[in-house]
């Protein structure tokens, strides 16, 4: 009797469920509509952020204190940068590109103050538009960018508003103050490190403080940031920062009090 019952389960023991059976999918395309990356919900809540005023430490690396775009240089040719400096601020020249730092950087503190214009005109990504990429990549928009924009009242994909990982995490929180007010970021930016042949030893993290609230908590990035596709890395050593000139036809935004701790 016991032989009987063991030979009745040798069936049961090397039988394959169906699903073990089926052959894996296919590797999906790679998406050619931006839409196919945007992500609306859910909605970060909304936070009011309280003032603040900060100044340069004394070990950081000032990069625009309200007088000179001496630190910057054009991205496309490393020609001086060509951004207007005025009142203390320097606003975005969007018929001469990007600027980026001439100074190459690696894992740092950052502080950034930014603002939209009062009357700003437009709505989505078309409003104030522009992006701080802690590690330029390349002299378009290569690299690894938090969205700037107007997000005060603004709707857009949630993953491209402002302190969002661009295309990749939105806010742990909206904590944009009305257009014609002065924002700031400060961020900690955390590299990327590569082998000797080229391959991902370790991502790159980064947190931000938008307005004094945390909305980035040490966020590991997937890859590069890209507006149509998959993030993927590509091996770097160091990088400029670098300061988007969107094309997008909304006023132009402006910049002060710009400084950075290296932190190697």
């Amino acid at each position: 009797m016991k032989r009987r019952i063991a030979m009745a389960l040798v069936p049961f023991v090397f039988a394959l469920p169906v699903w073990a059976q089926t052959a894996p999918p296919s590797a999906s395309a790679e998406p050619t509509d931006p839409k196919a990356t945007e992500q609306w919900e859910p909605v970060p809540k909304a936070v009011t952020p309280g003032k603040q005023d900060s100044a340069p430490p004394s070990d950081a690396v000032v990069l625009f204190d309200g007088r000179d775009l001496a630190q910057w240089e054009t991205s496309k040719d490393h020609s001086p940068a060509r951004w207007k400096v005025h009142d203390g601020v320097m606003t975005v020249n969007k018929t001469t590109g990007n600027i980026q730092t001439k100074q190459r950087f690696k894992n740092y503190q950052l502080h950034l103050e930014w603002q939209v214009p009062k009357d700003i005109a437009g709505e989505g990504q078309a409003r104030g538009n522009s992006g701080l990429f802690v590690a330029s990549t390349g002299p378009a928009d290569e690299g690894y960018e938090i969205q700037i924009l107007d997000s005060w009242k603004n709707k857009t994909y949630v993953n491209g508003q402002a302190a969002s990982v661009y295309k990749q995490t939105p806010p742990l929180a909206n904590a944009m103050r009305p257009p014609g007010e002065w924002q700031a970021y400060d961020v900690v930016w955390t590299a990327p490190v590569f082998a000797t042949d080229g391959t991902l030893k370790s991502p790159g993290y980064v947190t931000v403080f938008h307005n004094g609230v945390l909305v980035q908590n040490h966020t590991q990035l997937a890859g590069e940031t890209v507006y149509i596709g998959k993030p993927k890395y590509k091996p770097y050593a160091d990088a400029p920062i670098k300061l988007q000139a969107h094309g997008d036809p909304s006023q132009p935004i402006s910049f002060r009090n710009i400084w950075v701790r290296p932190l190697d």
